[in-house]
C-alpha cells in the first residue's frame, strides 16, 4: 500500500528531472517558422553552406591537381607536388586566357575581402550579408581583373626604361592617377548595385576620396616596391590581390559605412516626421 509520504517523495524526486527536460527542450528547440530568429538561422545555415561549399571545392582541386597520376604516390608526395603543379597550371591560364583567370582571381580576392571586413565589424562568422558580398565579388570580377591586366601593360609602356628612378616613379603614377580612378570606380559601381541614387552615390564619394586615397599611402607604396621591382609583369596581379585582402576590407568598410550611415540618418528623420503627422491627425 502507497502512503501520503511515499507519493509526496515520488513527486519531489520526479519534478528536477521534468525541470531539466523541459530545459533541453528548450534550448533545443527549433526556431518559429517566419520568426526573426528563424530567419536569423536560415541565413546561418545558408552562409555556412556556402562558406563550407567553396572552402571544399578549392581545397580538393587544389590538392586533387595531380589524380591522374596517384597511382603508387605516398600522401607525402601527394602534399608535395601539389603546390607546386597549381603553380604551372595558372601560368598556363594565363598564356591561353590571361584576362579571364586574372577577373576569377580579382573576383575571389574581392569576395574574401568583403567578408573579412563584415567580420572586423563586428558580425559572427556565418552572419555576413550575402548581397553584399556577392557585390563586391562581382565589381572584382568584372572590372577589377580585367582593367588591372590593362593597366600593368600600360604602365610598362609608359615607363619602358629600366632605370633605376623608375620603380618610384610607376609607384607614385600607381598610388596618384591609378588609384584615385579604381577607388572613385569601386565605390560608384558598389552604390549603383546598391541601387542609390547618383546624387547620395557621389556625395558619399566626395566625402571618402581623400580618406581612402590616403588610407592607401599607408599600404600599397611599401607592397608596390615589390610589384613594380620584383614582380614579372603577368603575376603582378596575383601578387596585388594577395595584398588586395587587407586594401578591399578598408575599401568595403569605407564604402558601407557611409551607406549604412546615410541609411540610418534618413531613418531617423524620416520619424519624426511621421509621429507629428500623427499628432495632427
Amino acid at each position: 500500500m502507497v502512503t501520503v509520504e511515499d507519493r509526496a517523495l515520488e513527486e519531489q524526486n520526479e519534478e528536477p528531472n521534468g525541470g531539466i527536460g523541459q530545459e533541453l527542450e528548450g534550448e533545443t528547440r527549433m526556431p518559429r517558422f517566419g520568426s526573426e530568429d528563424y530567419e536569423k538561422f536560415v541565413g546561418r545555415a545558408i552562409n555556412a553552406t556556402i562558406v563550407l561549399g567553396f572552402g571544399t571545392y578549392a581545397i580538393t582541386n587544389f590538392l586533387t591537381i595531380d589524380h591522374d597520376y596517384w597511382q603508387g604516390w605516398t600522401l607525402y608526395e601527394v602534399l608535395r607536388y601539389a603546390p607546386v603543379h597549381n603553380w604551372v597550371a595558372y601560368e598556363e591560364a594565363l598564356k591561353s586566357n590571361p584576362v579571364l583567370a586574372k577577373m576569377v582571381i580579382s573576383g575571389v580576392v574581392y569576395s574574401i575581402g568583403d567578408w573579412i571586413a563584415q567580420c572586423y565589424e563586428g558580425k559572427p562568422l556565418f552572419e555576413f550579408d550575402r548581397t553584399r558580398t556577392f557585390r563586391s565579388g562581382l565589381v572584382g570580377f568584372l572590372l577589377h581583373g580585367s582593367l588591372s591586366h590593362y593597366y600593368y601593360q600600360f604602365c610598362e609602356a609608359l615607363f619602358p626604361s629600366d632605370d633605376w628612378w623608375i620603380v618610384p616613379a610607376k609607384v607614385a603614377f600607381d598610388q596618384t592617377a591609378w588609384a584615385a580612378l579604381w577607388n572613385s570606380i569601386y565605390f560608384v559601381v558598389l552604390g549603383f548595385l546598391r541601387l542609390e541614387s547618383p546624387d547620395n552615390t557621389f556625395k558619399e564619394l566626395k566625402a571618402t576620396f581623400w580618406p581612402m586615397l590616403t588610407a592607401g599611402w599607408k599600404l600599397w607604396p611599401f607592397a608596390h616596391l615589390i610589384t613594380y621591382g620584383v614582380v614579372p609583369v603577368e603575376q603582378r596581379l596575383l601578387w596585388v590581390d594577395c595584398v588586395e585582402l587587407i586594401w578591399v576590407t578598408i575599401l568595403s568598410t569605407y564604402s558601407n559605412e557611409k551607406s549604412e550611415t546615410r541609411i540610418s540618418e534618413s531613418s531617423t528623420e524620416a520619424k519624426p516626421g511621421s509621429s507629428s503627422n500623427s499628432l495632427k491627425e
